[in-house]
């Protein structure tokens, strides 16, 4: 019920902003993290997109979310939230389930009409009910107050409402005791060719802000920084970062980096990021399709760039023919495959680790390519810039698996140093006058890379099977033995250029929970947290899936049990019983298009524990 609340001191806190699909709550969200992380608090956000471009207005199926995780010490967006800020009736019900019990909730009462209640899917008004229960339900007249603060700008009443996200956003600043200066030098410099959009925010948000001030039934929260390592930081997220690391690893590689692409979610802003960088010697094609966007890159590899093309699971259906092509002509290529759920064109703005099997086995043939995967927004950059250069080094097709959560999520990221990224060596084959195009290096299995146009080195090349060392097409079937067995041993012996696995916690315990991937988050702090409750647990978390690190049979044979927690029905582990079968892989699966919550799996780890 509502009543007047006392300071709050909290280490960290969950907010999130839900609204109509229309009401900026991705700029909202946004900026809160941005002026957090500026404040020294760790941030890790959630942005949650209908999946409509423009679902009916006021319905459930069109909420636009984003949720923040920020204090000291976070590694996910948050399981609940402390407080929701709902824009309409359809976010409050989309929402509510979200919403820590007594935590506050903050609705703009202009609308919840009787018109926009029923669409939403209420019977009736939810709110007297609310009122009563067991949270702290704040009724704030965001559109009216937005409509007075605006009352002599000249606007239409349309043009006031689309800064109410502003009113809002100025009031949870009030709330947390963030300064407006960051959001009002985001206007200046966002909307400075229209001062007139400048003026109306900046007027909104601290209306917004001053309203909260002097509302009595607000909470106050104090959220101190996070003890963090000296250097430059900024926010990002992993399509960010993901384009970022690829322009590290040409650079360091002396390289031209080139992307072909087509535009799919929620894969679309890498090709945008890398759009952005020409200047920097960055090509961007943005291709017809997916076929002729992997294949412009397979061009790209071989006239000697480092290339990449991006997309999402649909997109890598597609794709799988030319990858094959780029397994059998042994280039350089790098395919960013940004998860999502499915199948078909399934939740395009939904996360899920779904593809795995595809990425490790979905092409004609034996086929085999490097498949790699992220953890967190910001060490997607890391992953990329390693994929690249496995790609480059041992001239194979490199696949890295990100997802919606991690692409669209954002985290401080502390700016690393261009000179302390590992050294990107690449194999361009050695003039000499008896070059064979199929002449491997023995401790890699690759061959040289030679660029058209060199002298002595024109050779064939295509999707035809070649012949050992010398390239020339062969249908001989000892040859075409031979060959398989090449290039299977080649992605093999990258094992030896990868780090072995690292265990959290005891190096012999009751259970090993293992993950990959985008759910590092949830998997560390659910295992920190029982660890600090005394369980015998510990966690192995994996980035290099194929090849798998070369200690991962010694790791797991220190364990009673083991459980394998993925965003699917099981993929991994089934690719682990195919890899060490001399182990029981016990299963969590999780399939709804969100991430884990840490609750759940702490949960579902203590059954295990108790199972004896």
């Amino acid at each position: 019920m509502t009543k007047k609340i006392k300071a709050i001191e909290r280490d960290k806190v969950v907010i999130k902003f839900s609204g109509d699909s229309g009401d900026g709550m991705q700029l909202t969200g946004t900026q809160f993290a941005n002026t957090s992380a500026l404040m020294g608090n760790d941030v890790s956000t959630f942005p949650d997109y209908p999946a409509e471009i423009r679902a009916p207005q006021g319905t459930v199926g069109g909420v636009s979310g984003f949720q923040l995780h920020f204090g000291e010490g976070v590694n996910t967006p948050g399981d609940y939230a402390d407080v929701l800020i709902a824009m309409n009736p359809a976010a409050l019900n989309a929402n509510l389930r979200w919403v820590k019990e007594g935590g506050t909730i903050i609705f703009d009462s202009n609308s919840f009409t009787a018109k926009n209640i029923k669409k939403a899917g209420y019977d009736k008004d939810p709110i007297p009910a609310l009122m009563q229960g067991d949270y702290n339900m704040v009724p704030a007249p965001i559109s009216e107050q937005t409509k007075a603060a605006l009352q002599d700008s000249g606007l239409s009443a349309k043009m006031m409402l689309r800064s109410k996200n502003m009113f809002a956003l100025g009031m949870v600043y009030s709330i947390f005791g963030r300064p407006l200066t960051y959001t009002l030098d985001f206007f200046q410099k966002k909307f400075k060719k229209h001062p007139s959009i400048v003026d109306a925010n900046t007027k909104v948000l601290k209306a917004g802000f001053n309203y909260a001030a002097n509302l009595q039934v607000l909470p106050s929260y104090r959220v101190e920084p996070a003890h963090i390592e000296n250097g430059l930081y900024r926010n990002i997220n992993g399509n960010i970062a993901t384009a970022w690391g690829l322009m590290a690893a040409a650079e360091n590689a002396d390289l031209q980096l080139f992307l072909g692409s087509y535009p799919i979610t929620p894969a679309t802003d890498i090709l945008q990021e890398l759009a952005a960088h020409r200047k920097l010697g960055v090509k961007t094609f943005q291709a017809e399709d997916e076929i002729a966007g992997i294949c412009t890159s397979i061009g790209a590899s071989f006239a000697g760039s480092l290339a990449a093309t991006s997309t999402s699971g649909p997109g890598l259906a597609l794709k799988a023919e030319a990858i094959g092509l780029a397994v059998i002509t042994e280039l350089p290529l790098v395919i960013v495959n940004v998860q999502r759920g499915g199948p078909s064109t399934g939740l395009p703005t939904k996360t899920e680790q779904s593809d795995l099997m595809q990425a490790l086995y979905g092409r004609n043939g034996e086929s085999p390519v490097v498949v790699i995967a992220a953890s967190t927004p910001s060490d997607c950059f890391n992953y990329a810039y390693m994929a690249s250069k496995i790609a480059l080094e041992h001239m194979t097709p490199v696949i890295l698996l990100t997802d919606g959560f991690l692409a669209n999520g954002s985290e401080p990221w502390k700016i690393p140093s261009m000179a302390n990224m590992p050294k990107i060596t690449v194999p361009f084959a050695k003039p000499s006058s008896d070059y064979e195009p199929y002449r491997r290096e023995l401790e890699t299995m690759i061959r040289g890379w030679a660029v058209p146009g060199t002298p002595g080195m024109e050779h064939r090349i295509g999707g035809l099977e070649k012949m050992a060392i010398t390239g020339n097409v062969s249908y001989v079937p000892e040859n075409h033995q031979v060959m398989t067995d090449e290039r299977d041993k080649k992605i093999k012996l990258v094992e030896n250029y990868i780090p072995e696995l690292d265990v959290l916690g005891e190096k012999k315990a009751d259970l090993l929970v293992i993950s990959w991937g985008g759910t590092y988050g949830h998997t560390v702090s659910a295992v920190k947290e029982l660890q600090a409750e005394g369980k015998s647990v510990a966690l192995a978390h994996f980035n290099y899936i194929n090849p798998l690190p070369k200690n991962t049979a010694e790791i797991f044979a220190n364990y009673k049990k083991i459980v394998v927690c993925e965003l699917n029905l099981g993929q991994f582990a089934t690719y682990l019983r195919s890899q060490h079968p001399q182990f029981t892989y016990l299963q969590y699966n999780k399939v709804q298009g969100l991430p884990f919550t840490i609750i759940e799996l702490k949960n579902h780890i203590d059954k295990i524990l108790e199972d004896k």
